[in-house]
Order: C-alpha cells, then structure tokens, then sequence
C-alpha cells in the first residue's frame, strides 16, 4: 500500500469551501479511480494550512492519477490555493488505522458509507445549489 502526501497553504477564510470541493467534488472522482483505498484530510488550527493522504494499492495508480486526473483537481481548488501544492509518495510501513493496513472497501462497506453521510450529502447539495 501507498499514501500520498499533498500539502499545501490555503487563502484565508477558504478552509468551508475547501472541504466542501474535497467532500462534494474530489472525493467522489477519487473513488471512482483504479487502485484508491481511502483519503484522509487534514486542517491547521487556524485553517490556513492543509494537507490530504490518499491511500492507493500500487504506485503506479497512484502515479497515473498523478499524472492524468490531479492536474483537473488542481484547477477545482486553485482559487482557494495561496501556492502550489507540495506533493509526495510514501511506502505504508506500518498503520493502526482500522487495526491493521488500509485495504480496499467491499462494496457493502461503500454502500454503508454512503448511506451513513447524509449530512454530507445534504452540505454537497447546499453546496451545488
């Protein structure tokens, strides 16, 4: 398995709308590409800085996401950008997340996280509107 790593400093007062593009418009795109496991966000106090780690099975799906779909993510985000995103691939080496490593949800279990979000289907709506 393998995370990728990107950072980056947003405008201020940008962090709702950040999470709102990454919930509402990347993620689902991300879950439809070959290989993605997971995505976990992160955001500094003072949302200013953030960072996300996406998980994927190979490098190299990671790698042809890099190269064929992050260029458009980046054009979703780029006015909430202050500077280009910092990008980096990791080995998982080790993980307590789920009790082991990260492994690829079972259709059932996508279901249910899709079914157990409403409310941020409901903000991805607002959002939309």
């Amino acid at each position: 398995m393998f995370a990728r790593k990107v950072a980056a400093r947003l405008k201020p007062n940008s962090i709702t709308e950040f999470t709102n593009l990454i919930e509402c418009e990347i993620l689902p795109w991300l879950r439809k590409q070959e290989g993605f496991l997971d995505l976990i966000t992160l955001a500094a106090p003072d949302g200013l800085e953030v960072a996300t780690i996406s998980f994927w099975d190979q490098p190299c799906n990671a790698q042809t996401y890099d190269a064929t779909a992050y260029p458009e993510a980046l054009k979703i985000l780029e006015k909430l950008l202050d500077a280009r995103p910092y990008v980096k691939l990791f080995d998982v080496v080790g993980s307590t997340f789920q009790g082991g490593p990260l492994t690829q949800r079972s259709e059932a279990e996508d279901l249910a996280q899709q079914t157990a979000s409403p409310q941020i289907e409901h903000r991805c709506h607002e959002a939309r509107a």
